[in-house]
């Protein structure tokens, strides 16, 4: 395909997606010449057709377009990294100022706030924001535990930076704009070899108890209409008696949607603790799916319905007609946690002025009723124990090493993209009966497979990779286990009840 027949093809897919209008073709078409350096088409291609291209078309036509750039100097490095920064640049040709996307939401909105969703999803993937082809190559499966079907994911979509664009990254300029990844500066934003490039990208704006938000999907969809809710201030993450409210507010504006926040300390909060935001969509995990296993009142609070969760953490589960009531009673339990210590249960709320007490509140709608599940978390570490005592321990590092944040809370577990290769292998080692604690690699699951096997009467090729599939989410259930504060032992639940009774 010649560069010239790229650019009538990629034309063709924003008529396909409807990013752009018959009205637009020669203006799209001067702007992707003009930004690759061309003064106009061959004589060949002038009076071509504009194709009927297919959506599944996108990513070969930025490939023929990004090669082309590579070998006439545009990138300055043929790699991941500055490819993206290139195709992000093409891409914003096809996509329309921030102003007439949102009058399109609200537009959609008057008719239904899904309506404006769906839209509004679908032209983030299509403008190539949400890289398609790259979300399909995660791997993704349900594995059935004692807590009901856990969501599992090996993410293949966020690439891997090569050393000269790494080398790049650290002696680039320092630069405070955009502050951060969640600004509402990275609209529009051309980026760089240390921060993406966001040409593509738009925001809705929208308000939250008064305050200003912003409204924008996860560019890497862990889950159907991964969204991500951030304050327009650039200002740090803080779990207060207002975090309720604000969460409430979203799912009055958008009911569908699940909406939860990171805790706010370390080891137990999310990846971006310096910009206060929240995550949610339109998905059912497996948190919301787990039943109550036993009911409490606190005084005072009749009209609303509290209990504990069966689920691996530690979860209190309010559920009202009234927002306000609900969010009231989340402030008493909230205050008590903060400055909640039980030493026999091994909870401290500060040890040496520290604080480590803090919570991970997720809402819904259920029906006419506002749901709000409370994830009690503490940060404490020990010598034992230096990444956290209620963070995966040690034996779970070979599968999930990484802070447990909001989503792994709800039950859907990000593992990182080594796990493709090495469970792939290791399954073929354990069919070949290798000896896996030689393997420089695989050894650290060897424990691992010696717990499991003997629960089979055979792992051949027809049965292993279930199993890896099954028993990865067993380690999953395991790893929340080591995230709850209060175990589910007969103490553990004597200490949550004390909490309770506390209240």
């Amino acid at each position: 395909m010649s560069i010239y027949e790229s650019i009538k093809a990629l034309v063709g897919y924003g008529l396909t997606t409807k990013l752009i209008t018959q009205d637009d073709v020669v203006y799209v078409q001067n702007r992707l010449l003009e930004t690759l350096g061309l003064d106009g088409f061959d004589e060949q291609s002038m009076d071509s057709e504009i194709p009927d291209t297919k959506i599944e078309s996108l990513e070969s036509i930025l490939k023929s377009i990004l090669d082309y750039a590579a070998e006439n100097g545009l990138i300055e490095n043929n790699s991941v990294v500055y490819r993206d920064l290139f195709d992000t640049r093409i891409m914003s040709c096809l996509v329309d100022r921030p102003s007439a996307i949102r009058s399109r939401f609200d537009s959609l909105y008057k008719i239904s706030p899904k309506d404006a969703t769906n839209w509004y999803y679908k032209f983030s993937q299509d403008t190539d924001y949400i890289r398609r082809y790259r979300v399909s190559r995660d791997l993704k499966w349900k594995s059935s535990t004692e807590y009901g079907e856990l969501d599992i994911t090996i993410n293949l979509s966020k690439p891997e930076k090569d050393p000269k664009a790494i080398a790049a990254a650290l002696n680039a300029p320092k630069s405070g704009y955009p502050a951060c990844l969640l600004c509402k500066e990275n609209e529009g934003y051309a980026g760089r070899v240390n921060h993406p490039a966001r040409q593509n990208h738009r925001i809705i704006p929208f308000e939250l108890q008064g305050e200003k938000f912003g409204l924008q999907y996860s560019p890497y969809v862990y889950y159907n209409e991964h969204c991500i809710v951030f304050a327009m201030d650039h200002v740090p993450m803080a779990i207060t008696n207002k975090t309720w409210r604000y969460l409430f507010d979203f799912v009055k504006i958008f009911p569908h949607y699940t909406i939860g926040s990171n805790a706010d300390l370390p080891i137990v909060g999310g990846s971006i603790l310096t910009h206060n935001h929240f995550q949610g969509g339109n998905y059912e995990f497996a948190m919301t799916k787990a039943p109550c296993e036993c009911e409490f009142k606190i005084p005072g609070f009749d009209d609303v319905k509290c209990s504990i969760v069966r689920w691996p953490m530690s979860v209190i589960r309010l559920d009202g007609v009234d927002s306000e009531r609900v969010a009231l009673l989340a402030d008493k339990i909230h205050e008590a946690w903060r400055k909640y210590t039980d030493e026999s249960a091994f909870v401290f709320a500060q040890t040496d002025g520290v604080p480590h007490n803090t919570i991970t509140p997720i809402a819904r709608r259920r029906g006419e009723d506002f749901e709000l599940d409370l994830v009690l978390r503490n940060n404490i570490t020990t010598k034992e124990h230096p990444l956290g005592v209620y963070h995966p321990h040690a034996d779970l590092h070979h599968i999930k090493k990484e802070n447990i944040g909001l989503i792994e809370v709800m039950g859907l577990a990000v593992l990182p993209s080594r796990l493709k290769k090495e469970l792939a292998d290791l399954g073929q080692a354990i069919v070949e009966g290798k000896n896996i604690e030689n393997d420089q690699v695989l050894s650290k699951h060897a424990a691992w497979v010696r717990q499991f096997s003997g629960k089979y009467d055979k792992i051949d090729s027809s049965n292993v990779e279930k199993i890896m599939q099954d028993e990865v989410g067993i380690v999953f259930s395991r790893v929340l286990e080591d995230a709850g504060v209060f175990k589910r032992n007969e103490d553990g639940m004597k200490a949550f009840a004390r909490f309770i009774e506390s209240l």
